[in-house]
């Protein structure tokens, strides 16, 4: 299995790391992409990385964070890639309180930019700025490769276009909560060659009948543990009516294309 987009270099599961880093392959997992979010946090992907042969990096200003950014980001961001890294956690964000758009398209246009140049995979969040991302893509240049919308939620009339641009669509075992029934209609109807699944471990769980080894939380919210692609894979291949090993194959192949050879 593969796990394109995770943040397991996050403190909130420093109590349980050591257990899953022996505990994921054991289920599987030959390949995951960490992604840092921010200056603050970058080093730990970098330092897992380093640890752990399966951990792909991936480095990027998350739009919650543009307000954070020091003055040398960019630098900072540049001088963390080498030819194994992607870039992401990148993007726009209109809903969190007191966004920025301006700045978010700031950042987000130049590292897409930075992507582009270099020809690394770029992972992109989007949450109530679908026009605007479109209208980007649609303007600036894209990875040749391809680029990754992770647990994609824009609208269905959408996916045609950003397919034309080079678009991957991670699906997220956060979809099988019952509200969440229109993204699991799109991602019956995306193109095979497009798809990949990804858990965004510690965030969007699962709902709990699904939840494979719920973490509780200080606020008694369960984290979502890595172990749930497990559930993603079999959850995606019954929405696409395929077996999960051929759906293995297929995604390896897509993965691939992306990041490169497993």
């Amino acid at each position: 299995m593969l796990d394109a987009h995770n943040h397991i270099h996050s403190p909130r599961l420093a109590h349980w790391r050591a257990a899953f880093l022996e505990e994921l392959p054991a289920l599987g997992l030959r390949r995951a992409v960490v992604n840092g979010t921010s200056e603050t946090d970058w080093p730990a992907v970098k330092l897992l990385a380093a640890e752990v042969p399966w951990v792909l990096p991936s480095y990027g200003l998350h739009p919650w964070f543009v307000n954070e950014r020091t003055p040398a980001w960019r630098e900072n961001l540049v001088a963390m890639l080498d030819s194994n890294s992607a870039i992401g956690e990148i993007g726009l964000d209109r809903w969190i309180v007191g966004h920025d758009i301006a700045a978010q398209t700031e950042c987000f246009t130049w590292q897409l930019d930075l992507a582009a140049e270099r020809n690394l995979p770029a992972t992109i969040h989007c949450i109530r700025a679908w026009g605007a991302l479109s209208e980007i893509l649609h303007t600036h240049p894209v990875p040749a490769r391809g680029f990754l919308l992770h647990a994609y939620g824009g609208p269905a009339e959408m996916v045609p276009g950003f397919v034309a641009l080079g678009a991957y669509f991670s699906f997220s075992p956060y979809f099988l909560h019952e509200r969440k029934s229109a993204q699991r209609a799109i991602f019956s109807q995306i193109p095979a060659d497009r798809l990949l699944v990804e858990t965004d471990a510690p965030d969007m769980a699962p709902p709990l009948p699904f939840n494979r080894q719920p973490l509780p939380e200080h606020d008694g919210k369960p984290l979502n543990h890595p172990a749930n692609i497990i559930t993603a894979y079999a959850a995606l291949a019954e929405l696409r009516r395929v077996s999960i090993k051929s759906l293995t194959v297929l995604l390896e192949e897509n993965f691939s294309r992306l990041f490169g050879r497993v």
